[in-house]
């Protein structure tokens, strides 16, 4: 009996659809950045290569590769939490029951969204920074 009344009820289809379509537009963009990085480690191979051969380890190499995408990460989260802050608290003034909003949410999302990002692009960074200097060059 509550199967069926998990199928008829509205709100849960809604939040079924909600987390359905969020999922799939996490995984479109981690499928974006996987490409972005895929191009990145391509068009810096030689540079890569001239790294390992001066003597640098794996981790300075994957420091430099990620570092970039790291920066742009922290600058979106920068400009997106007060806009998103300013935009919830307005919506929220409608409700009768006011809530307040804790920004330790934004912190953990975007910690969680510099994460899943480093792991997107470790395959890369670590397949290139293993990577043989004599091939690259």
């Amino acid at each position: 009996m509550n199967t069926l009344r998990f199928y008829t009820d509205p709100m849960n289809r809604w939040s079924s659809v909600v987390a359905i379509m969020a999922m799939l537009a996490i995984l479109i963009s981690c499928m974006g950045l996987f490409g972005l990085a895929a191009i990145t480690t391509e068009k810096k191979t030689k540079e890569i290569g001239i790294r390992k051969v001066l003597g640098a380890s794996e981790t300075q190499i994957t420091l430099l590769l990620s570092g970039n995408f790291t920066r742009l990460i922290v600058i979106s989260f920068m400009i997106v939490s007060p806009a998103t802050y300013w935009i919830l608290s307005v919506w929220l003034e409608n409700f009768a029951f006011r809530i307040s909003i804790n920004p330790m949410v934004f912190l953990a999302g975007g910690v969680l969204a510099l994460v899943i990002a480093l792991l997107t692009i470790s395959c890369h960074t670590l397949r290139s920074a293993r990577a043989n200097p004599v091939n690259a060059l």
